[in-house]
């Protein structure tokens, strides 16, 4: 049985203070509603006993909260294993997310004096103080590289977020190695075949034909250069800026026999210059380009279609309205660097101000959240594994963003879209595109 008071009753506390959680909205100093079971250090626990039970397994985990109070320190503890979530993973965070202060996207508001005083003399009270600890060795370090969004600095970004072992992704993603969203026809559809599907979907709205070339923006494995390839007959260019990817992709093109049409390549969008190209795919990679560069990478790829090309835009979209980017939240320090999230209104509008025609938006929240959770059941699953391949770190960086990023598609607070565009001249566009989705 576990016991009350000890360091679980002011660890309580202070973590209400972090999380905004005070009743009512009051956010006094010391009111300890939390919407979580916690364990401390000695055994203790507090809060809720139906609730998600979270453990800080020493008072280091404090600490780093000392340090950075925010979704930063909780971040750097819950990475390093000083904080954990029993059970299931959802629920965990799907409770620290009704919080005040993880309830408002955007960056977390800065804590009161009043605030911080108290926190502080819970630290000295649990004996906490200390200097800071240094950051989990996973933590992205892409700002010595030059200013954000320039090519080396989203080469580090990139090699940071996919060059930690083709193995490790296979094992979350499966045997299709495809990193984005599926598309599902219902909820017992498996997620290769619902995988297929999307790669399927994407050659049909482009409206491919044997003989045509084809520019893959951000190719990964090469999944989708394969399938098009292998079933419509095009010659596919292929573009990564991560080696890892590049490697296994021109392994798989080659034991597919399909060397003479797929051209596998490691370089930045910005660079291709070998156009013109019938049609073009951008699948998950828009939101590695930032909102400054946007305009540059509409007009690159507008400038590298054919008259009457095709390009489908496969991006998440942020569904919240305007708030400010915050770079020392969990995301863009542990998972996607420099990565941003823009709405399918700025999304399109920037399309059509290079001179795309609109033909097709379709919306696919739903389906994001269903692959999401397929990936962190793989995870789950072979977890063992997992920490074998990469390290226990990354994979507890992984199944908390995947985890997270589900509940997310699942509120609507972000969105996933297919965006279809035709860049003018060439043959008309029909009257009545066909349905998709026979």
């Amino acid at each position: 049985m576990a016991k009350t008071g000890g360091a679980a009753s002011s660890l309580a506390k202070a973590l209400a203070i972090v999380l905004g959680s005070g009743t009512a909205g009051t956010r006094e100093p010391g009111d300890e509603q939390i919407p979580v079971r916690l364990r401390a250090w000695d055994g203790s626990e507090a809060g809720p006993t139906d609730a998600p039970l979270i453990e800080f397994t020493s008072r280091r985990a404090l600490r780093r909260i000392l340090w950075s109070p925010g979704q930063l320190g909780l971040s750097r503890a819950y990475v390093a294993g000083e904080i954990k979530a029993h059970g299931d993973i959802f629920a965990a965070f799907a409770a620290l997310s009704s919080a005040g202060k993880f309830a408002e996207p955007g960056p977390f508001t800065p804590l009161t004096p009043r605030e911080l005083w108290t926190l502080l003399k819970t630290g000295v009270r649990l004996g906490a103080l200390g200097p800071n600890p240094a950051p989990p060795p996973e933590e992205a370090k892409v700002e010595k590289h030059g200013r954000r969004h320039s090519r080396k600095r989203d080469a580090a970004a990139i090699s940071h977020h996919y060059d930690v072992g083709n193995d490790f992704y296979r094992l979350v993603l499966g045997p299709s190695l495809v990193y984005s969203c599926a598309v599902w026809s219902d909820e017992a559809t498996g997620l290769e075949a619902a995988q297929e599907e999307k790669l399927d979907l994407i050659c049909r709205k482009l409206g491919l034909k044997p003989g045509q070339r084809v520019l893959d923006v951000g190719c990964g494995w090469g999944s989708f250069a394969l399938h098009a390839a292998e079933r419509y007959g095009v010659n596919v260019v292929g573009v990564t800026l991560s080696t890892e990817q590049a490697e296994l992709a021109r392994k798989r093109v080659a034991e597919a026999g399909l060397t003479e049409h797929v051209d596998i390549r490691v370089q930045d969008y910005r660079d291709v210059d070998d156009g013109p190209f019938d049609a073009i795919s951008s699948i998950g990679m828009s939101e590695h380009v930032g909102r400054e560069q946007l305009g540059r990478y509409v007009s690159q790829l507008h400038g590298l279609l054919r008259p009457g090309g095709r390009l489908l835009n496969h991006a998440i979209s942020w569904n919240a309205g305007p708030t400010e980017d915050d770079p020392d939240s969990f995301i863009p320090r542990y998972v996607f660097p420099d990565g941003e999230m823009l709405s399918l209104g700025t999304m399109v509008t920037a399309l059509e101000e290079c001179g795309f025609e609109v033909l097709d938006v379709e919306a696919l929240r739903r389906h994001y959240a269903l692959t999401l959770r397929a990936w962190v059941k793989n995870l789950e699953e072979q977890w063992d594994d997992a920490v074998r391949l990469t390290s226990e770190g990354r994979a507890r960086i992984w199944r908390l963003y995947m985890a997270a990023s589900a509940l997310g598609f699942e509120t609507g607070l972000t969105g996933l879209n297919q965006v279809l565009v035709q860049k003018a001249g060439g043959e008309e566009t029909p009257l009545r595109l066909r349905n998709w989705a026979t």
